[in-house]
C-alpha cells in the first residue's frame, strides 16, 4: 500500500502580456481585442506607461478558458 502525497496547487503567476503576446494567444489581432474590450468582452489593459500597455496573464488565461468551456 502506497501512499502518495500531492502539492497544493500552486497560485497562478502573474505576468504582465504585451499586446503581441495577447494576438498570439487568442488569435485575434489589435483591432478586435479592443473593439472586445469596449464591448466589455475581453479583459481590460494595464497602462503600463504613457504609450504602453499590457494584460494580466492570469485574466487572459480564464477568458481562454472560460471561452473553451462555453464549447463544452
Amino acid at each position: 500500500m502506497s501512499s502518495q502525497i500531492t502539492a497544493p496547487a500552486l497560485p497562478p503567476e502573474h505576468r504582465i502580456l504585451r499586446r503581441t503576446e495577447v494576438e498570439v494567444k487568442t488569435g485575434f489581432k489589435r483591432a478586435h481585442i479592443y473593439s472586445l474590450m469596449k464591448e466589455g468582452k475581453f479583459p481590460k489593459a494595464l497602462r503600463l506607461g504613457v504609450r504602453a500597455v499590457g494584460w494580466d496573464s492570469v485574466e487572459i488565461e480564464q477568458w481562454i478558458a472560460d471561452r473553451l468551456n462555453e464549447r463544452a
